[in-house]
């Protein structure tokens, strides 16, 4: 939670999150319909889907087990006995004219997401998250576009396996909400329960808006609906903060709405008045019983887990000493986490591993847009290197022309590229002495203004023996000696 919220004109903004996460099963929550994306329109809609006279849901053993994983990975309460109730409204691509998801006493309850923004950790408590299934889809033509103007359903996604995960209303600016939804995005790919493939869907974000006068009740919210970028999701939500203030700095009420945003003007724009919980007639599902899970299934799925990325990060400030920022930055992803791994146990330098795939690593993977999977440069190739700086064979500058090399594929063995490229270091004390003497005989004015107390001077001279050196002496070892000779 935020302890000291940033004030935005005067006002303060809050933001809750209710975040859709596309569940990674095989079928379809109550049927036996597959979720693959893409395929032809009403081809994956069983009579189940299609809420035929006499159909009825049964539950997917597979995404109550995706539930399961989602609570451990977030310290939820894991209820024993959870209820499915009847969502009721109208739309087209709902085919029941209900929705059947969890109200009273959904499946994961409590819990929170923790993350850094910038240096600052972060917390934002959960409510709940709770199964349901996913409604159709409505496809709508462009009569102005050359389409027919007309509209269809396509409700191959209907009864798709979701978990809504629902925040405290504890994010207090637009940076914050994006960071929250990176970090709860990267926990539910790495548990294996979504592929997080927002474009298509997987990973719907609904950001509640509001903002007050310090000190004062909640202001009233609008939902900006289906945010499927984390750029958009910033965009949406500066724009919606400025909107709301100019409104009521005019003197106008906000209206509760679910607002859509458009990315083209950069703009939302209202859809229809928000709904309340009375509006949709909860009540229990009559064809579903009780979800009942004993904490012996827990248990087992505990078991099953992989480190979670809370605890690898933990555990890479314990083992190999990295400050809590560089581990929860490690762990943004399984790769990364691999890769960081594999270089410090083979280079024996954990903090500069550290530094380099934070660095180096990650500026050139994000100038192309990939990750870490397909880096030029392997961990064991990284780790070669880092090796060559801490024996001391090669500078950080020339370490830089190493990387380069490999990254581009001009070279493939660390040794090979530093003895082509001629990049050793200069190690012979007799033949650095002779540099540095020459140095200092030639640049009198430079060592009278140092020994006057112009440090600016001493770097001059160390300069001008890494230029006489072609830049192989050990930067290190220069001012070791330069100091020890203007001193004598």
């Amino acid at each position: 939670m935020t302890t000291t919220p940033k004030l935005i004109h005067g006002y303060e903004v809050v933001i809750g999150f209710e975040t859709h996460t596309q569940l990674a099963t095989q079928s379809k929550i109550f049927s036996r319909s597959p979720t693959a994306f893409g395929a032809e329109p009403n081809t994956q809609a069983s009579p189940v889907d299609l809420a035929l006279p006499g159909t009825l849901p049964v539950m997917n053993r597979e995404a109550v087990v995706c539930a399961i994983k989602l609570g451990l990975a977030l310290g939820s309460h894991i209820a024993q006995k959870s209820i499915f109730a009847r969502k009721n409204y109208f739309y087209p691509d709902l085919p029941k004219g209900y929705q059947i998801s969890q109200f009273e006493i959904p499946v994961v309850q409590g819990g929170e997401v923790q993350f850094f923004l910038g240096d600052e950790k972060k917390t934002v408590r959960l409510v709940r998250a709770h199964l349901e299934e996913d409604a159709g889809k409505s496809l709508h033509e462009d009569s102005a576009l050359g389409g027919g103007g007309q509209s269809g359903i396509d409700l191959n996604r209907a009864g798709t396996p979701l978990l809504e995960i629902v925040t405290e209303p504890d994010m207090r600016s637009s940076e914050e909400a994006v960071a929250y939804a990176k970090e709860l995005h990267k926990i539910v790919t790495w548990i294996g329960i979504c592929d997080g493939n927002m474009q298509e869907g997987s990973f719907r974000c609904d950001a509640n808006v509001s903002v007050r006068k310090p000190g004062e009740p909640l202001g009233t919210r609008r939902e900006i609906k289906n945010l499927n970028s984390f750029k958009f999701m910033q965009q949406a939500i500066d724009y919606e903060i400025r909107w709301q203030i100019e409104e009521i700095e005019d003197g106008r009420a906000i209206q509760q709405a679910t607002v859509l945003f458009d990315p083209d003007t950069g703009e939302t724009r209202a859809m229809r008045t928000k709904e309340d919980a009375a509006d949709y007639r909860y009540f229990p599902d009559p064809d579903l019983p009780p979800l009942h899970i004993s904490q012996q299934w827990v248990d087992e799925q505990r078991a099953l887990m992989a480190e979670l990325p809370r605890a690898m990060a933990a555990r890479f400030v314990a083992d190999y000493g990295l400050p809590e920022y560089d581990a929860t930055t490690l762990t943004q992803s399984k790769a990364m986490a691999a890769y960081f791994e594999a270089a410090a146990k083979a280079c024996g330098q954990a903090k500069l591993a550290s530094n380099w795939i934070m660095g180096e690593v990650s500026r050139r993977l994000n100038m192309v847009e990939t990750g870490i999977e397909q880096a030029p440069v392997s961990s064991a190739q990284l780790a070669a290197l880092i090796a060559r700086i801490a024996d001391g064979t090669i500078s950080n500058n020339a370490a830089k022309q190493v990387f380069d090399a490999l990254w581009t594929g001009d070279g493939h063995e660390v040794d090979a590229v530093i003895e082509a490229k001629g990049l050793k270091q200069m190690n012979d004390t007799g033949a650095l002495e002779a540099i540095i003497d020459e140095v200092i005989a030639a640049n009198a004015d430079n060592v009278a203004q140092f020994r006057a107390g112009k440090d600016k001077a001493f770097n001059a001279l160390v300069g001008q023996i890494m230029k006489a050196s072609k830049g192989k002496a050990n930067p290190q070892q220069v001012n070791d000696v330069l100091r020890a000779k203007l001193a004598g």
